[in-house]
């Protein structure tokens, strides 16, 4: 009776180790995730990864200048966040700091020129750049407040440095013991179009059409979006006038409006959000970055990374070539937008 249970005990000892040596040689041979999407929705990478390595951008040019030296003020979201597009704005000779949404609560509020004032900005322009699926949410806050609670402050270091290569092979020690199988379970999930538990629905992956000549990754004729584009109210003619109105009520410095469209709204939805982007402008806000993002998109692979909500370092390069143009236009027009 011993030798029976001490067998099979060590039956049982045997299986539960061989599933814990299959799991962790698993997760050691599935590559962490580099893209948000794809760490968001524990999705592979090696299938929906980018593979093309990044442009060098000089240092000097990714590095803010501070507030009181500043030509141009950023106000902007993760989207900003690597300078990159900043970075063509400093190669043209512009000085420029750069704040945040979410260090100011997600509010631009009436006293905003006694804000940068106080904060010390003395430049000749503020860029205030959202992308598309945050634009209600913030003009909703800042409709009815009255004062900036949190006082301006910029810091010239990029907050959110990029990956500069494409990530090589390495084993994932970091990964817990199961990440492998789950990895393995959502990307067929997701590529199925199915939900899985333990599976983030917030990432989904879609066909695209042309998908392998827009995105560079193994699996190219699909790529990750994130739930919430689609779930996101469109933008209207409304949500234009209430930014021109904030515009008209500031008298001391000039304000471009950057919107970066969704994702979803470039690959999947380009009609979204159209009313607003017609009234945008006509009423010259900023620079029409919804037709920029469809001509981009066929003009390079990976203008948004596959496995990203953001936009790719070598196509924020070319957004900001687009701003720089941008600028200089806004800078060189009678003040009242």
């Amino acid at each position: 009776m011993n030798a029976s249970f001490a067998r099979l005990w060590l039956w049982i000892f045997g299986i539960g180790y061989a599933v814990l040596v299959g799991l962790l040689l698993q997760t050691l041979f599935t590559p962490a995730p580099y893209g948000d999407l794809a760490r968001i929705g524990r999705i592979s990478d090696h299938d929906f990864g980018w593979r093309i390595d990044p442009p060098h951008v000089d240092p000097a040019l990714l590095r803010g200048v501070p507030l009181e030296q500043a030509d141009i003020l950023v106000i902007g979201d993760s989207f900003s966040a690597t300078h990159r597009w900043q970075s063509q704005l400093a190669k043209a000779g512009y000085g420029v700091a750069t704040t945040y949404w979410q260090g100011i609560d997600e509010t631009l509020c009436d006293d905003f020129d006694g804000w940068l004032a106080a904060g010390g900005f003395r430049g000749k322009l503020v860029i205030v750049e959202s992308v598309e699926r945050l634009v209600d949410f913030r003009l909703e806050r800042s409709q009815a407040c009255r004062e900036m609670k949190k006082p301006l402050a910029a810091n010239p270091e990029v907050p959110s440095p990029p990956l500069d290569s494409v990530p090589g092979f390495a084993l994932n020690w970091e990964g817990q013991l199961y990440a492998g199988f789950l990895t393995q379970r959502c990307t067929r999930a997701a590529i199925e179009g199915k939900k899985r538990s333990g599976c983030d629905q917030q990432t989904r992956a879609h066909a695209v059409p042309d998908g392998c000549a827009l995105f560079s990754n193994r699996r190219c004729e699909m790529a990750l979006f994130l739930g919430q584009d689609e779930a996101s109210r469109e933008l209207t003619a409304a949500h234009a006038a209430q930014l021109q109105a904030f515009g008209k009520a500031r008298g001391t410095v000039p304000i471009l409006w950057m919107i970066v469209p969704d994702k979803t709204t470039t690959y999947l939805k380009p009609a979204h959000s159209r009313d607003f982007v017609k009234a945008f402008g006509d009423a010259g806000l900023g620079p029409d970055l919804y037709a920029f993002a469809q001509q981009q998109k066929t003009a390079m692979r990976d203008f948004y990374m596959p496995n990203d909500t953001h936009i790719s370092m070598q196509g924020q390069l070319v957004l900001g070539d687009r701003m720089v143009q941008a600028v200089k236009e806004k800078l060189a027009a009678p003040r009242g937008g």
